[in-house]
């Protein structure tokens, strides 16, 4: 199902990104596996934003948290092409005990190109060991998910 505007937060990060002929393929439009890498790079702009400069790679070797993914799911409704900027919103949807769920939709144009939907799972890094996040990293995720109630997790990690 299509998402719609009413789905997104007002609040939501704005992550820029130049697509050039580079990631595209012979049919002139993004690779599909680039997408997620779009994708990430938004999320890692998102917690670069909300900690202060913090990105996925400072977080993992100065606060020694880790974040693997253990899901990723997208949605394709347009594709993407250098023409165009690609304009990717992203906030968090559902912060679980051990787990942060982002929802990342990119957009060409005013046009609604994909959607997705990624968790990450919370780790010490130099453990690899699922943990809690800290209780400023909760804090700051709590405070920009959207108000709206949302489903119970299926794995019961809420």
């Amino acid at each position: 199902m299509k998402p719609t505007e009413s789905d997104r937060p007002d609040d939501a990060y704005e992550h820029v990104i130049r697509v050039t002929w580079g990631d595209c393929d012979p049919a002139k439009i993004a690779y599909t596996a680039r997408i997620p890498w779009f994708a990430l790079d938004a999320i890692n702009g998102w917690w670069e934003l909300n900690l202060g400069g913090d990105g996925w790679f400072q977080m993992e070797l100065d606060r020694n948290m880790g974040t693997p993914f253990v899901h990723m799911s997208l949605d394709f409704f347009a594709p993407i092409t250098p023409r165009h900027r690609l304009i990717c919103l992203v906030w968090p949807t559902r912060l679980g005990d051990t787990s942060v769920e982002f929802r990342v939709d990119g957009f060409q144009d005013g046009t609604l190109c994909f959607s997705g939907r990624f968790v990450n799972v919370f780790t010490i890094a130099d453990q690899f060991r699922k943990s809690p996040p800290p209780d400023a990293i909760r804090k700051i995720v709590q405070a920009r998910i959207p108000t709206a109630p949302r489903a119970a997790d299926p794995n019961g990690d809420n």
